[in-house]
């Protein structure tokens, strides 16, 4: 038989929220963080260069009037004091035709020292074209002629300027970084989980066909010693046959897992009655004293995949007889209807050793187990076969330490007319 779950099969273990959704949601907030530190940057930079432009126009004001003949040595020292000392951006006087006045007439304006005059006046001259190309100088005219123009205080912004308007490139770089990490991080896990599912796969494929391959060879030698006797033989046989049965269905389930099942309606209190007569067979060979207890509603009906949805049952009654610790305990399986909201429900009870709150949260996803030698594959199965495949619900109804836990499954009812 040609095995189809090659297809598409990282997504046998679906969890609620999938791994491309985080990714979109994180390069979403990543956007939005990058547009948010862009625009509040934006902000900041004009309220500073406002700021700084209100400053300059004060300092000029402050200047002019210490040109004036009238000027006081309260306005110089007021200026020297009170307004220089909040400059952080340089400032280059020159005169009406954009000659520099000297060193003595700039503030905050790196030179070498070691320069000559002709030097400095050089780079101050360029100096002052930069400035000019960013912003337009303040000009100062004479009091008495108003149309004499004496100079020109040209200006630029501050370093912290210049720093705020490179922090958005520096962000959205390191956002990318964090991305690029993020994507390679969760690419790894992503082949980490898709190998734990191939080796759970193939372990699941090995545990299923084990069992009724035991069985089998323990019949052949049932077969060999009581060669001489039809009846056992008759009854050997019809067991064999039902093993061989069973590892047909193994072959169908495993076949159509990562294809579309098809969903056919049936009498599901029949399925889980005869799921439940073959695993009371093999009960014996847990080395417990289990009884499986049955309350099922005979008249309801639902659309399933019979091979799947026995996979499902068996998975659950497995569990439940493999938690009861103590040498004797019970399976309470139940199968009742919610006409209202045209729903079945199946509730898959024991007195096991229960599971902690933590395991609870955990129990569904790939990989986590409670047993020894498990590989924590099977529930997560069950979960994508009753939800992906039947559009149902399972989830554990209730758990307590050393009490037992109960299983819930919700399916699409058929109402009988």
């Amino acid at each position: 038989m040609k095995f189809s779950f090659k297809r598409d099969f990282s997504n046998i273990l679906t969890l609620s929220v999938s791994k491309w959704q985080i990714k979109l949601v994180l390069i979403a907030i990543g956007i939005f963080i990058v547009v948010s530190v862009v625009f509040y940057t934006n902000y900041l930079v004009e309220e500073l260069i406002d700021r700084e432009t209100k400053t300059i126009k004060l300092y000029t004001e402050f200047f002019q009037r210490c040109l004036s003949p009238n000027s006081s040595i309260e306005d110089i020292v007021f200026l020297k004091e009170n307004i220089t000392p909040t400059i952080s951006f340089p400032i280059i006087i020159t005169n009406e035709k954009n000659e520099p006045l000297g060193e003595d007439f700039t503030l905050n304006v790196q030179m070498d020292s070691a320069l000559s005059y002709i030097e400095k006046h050089r780079f101050l001259v360029e100096y002052v074209q930069k400035m000019g190309a960013s912003y337009k100088p303040i000009p100062i005219y004479d009091e008495k002629e108003k149309d004499k123009l004496l100079n020109k205080v040209y200006y630029s912004h501050s370093k912290l300027v210049d720093n705020l308007n490179l922090f958005p490139y520096i962000g959205i770089l390191v956002i990318f970084v964090f991305i690029f990490i993020g994507y390679i991080a969760f690419s790894n896990i992503r082949k980490h989980e898709e190998s734990k599912v191939w080796v759970g796969m193939a372990k699941e494929a090995a545990h299923q066909l084990g069992t009724p391959l035991s069985s089998i060879l323990a019949w052949i030698e049932i077969l060999k010693y009581n060669k001489t006797d039809p009846i056992s033989i008759e009854n050997t046989l019809n067991e064999m046959e039902s093993d061989i049965n069973r590892l047909n269905t193994i072959a169908v389930r495993f076949s159509k897992i990562g294809s579309t099942p098809e969903l056919s309606k049936v009498n599901v209190a029949q399925q889980i009655e005869s799921i439940c007569n073959y695993f009371e067979k093999r009960l014996p060979h847990l080395g417990k004293k289990i009884e499986i207890i049955k309350n099922l509603d005979k008249s309801i009906f639902a659309n399933l995949n019979i091979d799947l949805f026995g996979w499902v049952i068996e998975n659950l009654l497995k569990n439940a007889a493999e938690a009861i610790e103590s040498k004797s305990g019970f399976v309470k399986i139940k199968l009742s209807s919610i006409k209202s909201r045209k729903k079945i429900v199946i509730t898959i009870s024991d007195n096991g050793k229960g599971m902690t709150k933590k395991q609870k949260r955990q129990v569904f996803h790939p990989g986590f187990t409670t047993k020894k030698r498990g590989w924590g594959l099977g529930l997560s199965l069950c979960k994508r076969i009753v939800e992906d495949y039947h559009k149902g619900k399972i989830w554990v109804k209730d758990t307590s330490l050393n009490k037992g836990t109960t299983f819930a499954i919700e399916l699409p009812s058929i109402i009988e007319k």
